[in-house]
């Protein structure tokens, strides 16, 4: 943390002392020996202090990079708007997930999950409501032409090809089909649309996709001489399910400890300064030369540099996407999660009588130094932690192990990494608010489909999604799938947040009287609009910064001016505290 020492002006006109180290004196003070031997003591603490931060400093710094290349809030769409794609009468259906639960021989079976078409009718949002029916195979097996045998009420099975979605559909109503199901050629869905030049459509049965091998499996099936049977329906999506509150509450939670953990760091670095700038005692020169943990603090041009990075990664993120890569996000984001595990768990487990002996014993270990035994004793923990969920991040209950190691990740950032004042935080959030505007919603018109979702959801690596998000399995949804939200909706707010509770703890403000209250609770309403705007739009992916960023920095700015703050707030970002030292008496 920056800090200044402020003498009386008769006194020390050019005395001042930041993190460099660099100290400005008149060499011909009179008063330069009564405060050398505090101003040593203090000088070798800041070096230390310098010397031995570098590598976890610079480690989160290249961390947040990779931290905030996911920065969203997405619940899975289940309805799909495409604008790209004209709509006409009886051609203005949207793109509905649909699902096929199938019975064989009256028992049941698989459930496939397709795509509803542009147009026919809209399917039934209740499975009670779906009636049951029979599968038939198209014979000829695209059903471009007549089939040869007459149907009565069957679901048709068709393959893609040959002629256009809407003759098929019409060749299978004409010969009694009561549904179409058009098997895709590959894995992927597609969005079924009409032709040029089909103004108005007459079609009065449903049409659903199925990937290739959805349909493969159900063609078997009936080949074997089995029944197939099979309903179609797409069930709506609640309007609010617990996974989003539980995230809610995560994300401020996350945010709340590392505000208190960081202000607490800043209070104690503060009172130790004081200590070694009062006087020069012989019992405070004896006192242990060990430093407090090292900052990293973010300048303006630090700030607009990390944006533009942070978008580059983003595009190597999404154009080299593949299972390798994630492999690779995977290794990074467990050795990111080991750090931050045991920082936490080392700083927690101190607080106890117990353990406070052993973290304070230190034992040499190669090419990393003074380690304390209690770090010795917890690492072993985190890096098997790690290592389970690695081998197992496939399984449904891996998102409890990955939120751990997030959490820990992000409190240990938070940690570290420190906004030193409100111009500062302007900058930083004000660019990533055009980010996550522009990678959500503006690339869509130069890739033909949004950067940051397509990489939050992991598309092309055969993984559901990148590890760095926080992610809750939606309880009462009947499609299932997890509401998730980026690192960086957390931590470049969070860094504000925690920015003003040091100030507050600094300038002993009262908590209402104090910023850190408003800006959480602005944290926690913008968060919250942005989950309201995520279920109005059915799920789409939103950039949360999009609501989050005005609502802090519009609360902080309005509180700091009507309170005479705002001009500390926006330079210094400290409150202004007089010097602990002895004021000298002036010799004549």
């Amino acid at each position: 943390m920056p800090f200044h020492l402020s003498l009386p002006p008769e006194f020390f006109p050019s005395l001042s002392l930041s993190l460099s180290g660099s100290l400005y004196l008149p060499l011909q003070s009179p008063y330069l020996f009564y405060l050398r031997p505090s101003l040593l003591l203090l000088l070798g603490r800041v070096k230390s202090m310098i010397q031995r931060r570098s590598f976890s400093c610079l480690l989160y710094v290249l961390g947040m990079l990779l931290l905030y290349s996911a920065s969203l809030v997405c619940g899975g769409d289940i309805v799909h708007h495409d604008d790209s794609i004209p709509q006409r009468p009886g051609c203005n259906n949207n793109f509905v997930l649909v699902k096929v639960p199938t019975r064989v021989d009256g028992k049941e079976k698989e459930e496939f999950v397709g795509v509803g078409a542009r147009f026919g009718p809209t399917l039934e949002s209740k499975e009670k409501h779906a009636t049951l029916i029979k599968l038939a195979l198209a014979d000829p097996p695209h059903c471009c032409t007549t089939p040869k045998s007459k149907l009565t009420g069957e679901v048709i099975l068709v393959h893609r090809g040959n002629c256009s979605f809407t003759t098929k559909t019409k060749v299978a109503e004409a010969a009694g089909a009561s549904a179409i199901l058009i098997i895709n050629n590959s894995t992927d869905l597609f969005k079924m649309v009409c032709e040029k030049g089909e103004n108005v459509l007459d079609i009065n049965i449903p049409v659903v996709m199925l990937p290739i091998d959805a349909g493969r499996s159900l063609e078997e099936t009936v080949q074997s001489n089995s029944i197939v049977t099979l309903q179609l329906y797409s069930p709506k999506r609640p309007a609010v399910d617990v996974a989003e509150v539980f995230l809610w509450l995560m994300a401020v939670g996350t945010i709340l400890c590392a505000s208190y953990w960081s202000a607490w760091t800043a209070r104690e670095e503060a009172i130790e300064q004081d200590k070694l700038l009062k006087d020069g005692s012989d019992e405070l020169l004896q006192v242990s030369t060990t430093s407090s943990r090292g900052v990293v603090e973010i300048t303006v041009i630090s700030a607009i540099l990390f944006v533009v990075v942070a978008s580059c990664f983003l595009i190597m993120l999404y154009k080299l996407m593949s299972f390798w890569f994630i492999e690779v996000l995977v290794v990074l984001f467990c050795i990111g999660g080991v750090e931050g595990l045991q920082t936490c768990l080392v700083a927690l487990l101190s607080c106890f009588r117990w353990f406070r002996r052993i973290g304070e014993s230190y034992a040499k270990v190669p090419l990393l130094g003074a380690v304390s035994y209690l770090t010795l004793a917890v690492c072993p923990l985190c890096i098997v932690s790690a290592v389970i969920w690695a081998v197992y991040r496939q399984y449904p209950f891996a998102w409890i192990g990955q939120d751990i190691l997030g959490i820990s990740l992000i409190i240990t950032v938070l940690q570290i990494v420190r906004v030193p004042n409100l111009k500062v935080g302007v900058v930083l959030l004000s660019c990533g608010f055009m980010y996550d505007i522009f990678w959500v919603f503006v690339s869509k018109w130069w890739f033909r489909e949004s950067v940051m979702i397509v990489v939050a959801r992991g598309d092309k690596s055969g993984e559901d999604g990148i590890p760095m998000l926080l992610k809750i399995p939606r309880m009462f949804d009947p499609w299932g799938g997890y509401s998730i939200i980026g690192f960086g909706d957390i931590i470049l707010p969070g860094l504000l947040v925690t920015f003003a509770l040091r100030y507050d703890w600094l300038a002993n403000k009262r908590l209402k009287s104090g910023y850190f209250l408003w800006t959480m609770s602005a944290y926690g309403l913008g968060l919250l609009i942005t989950y309201i705007a995520l279920n109005l739009m059915d799920g789409h992916g939103q950039p949360a910064l999009l609501y989050i960023v005005p609502f802090i920095l519009g609360t902080l700015t309005v509180l700091g001016h009507k309170r005479g703050d705002l001009k500390t707030l926006w330079t210094t970002g400290e409150p202004e505290r007089p010097c602990p030292h002895v004021r000298l008496q002036h010799q004549s």
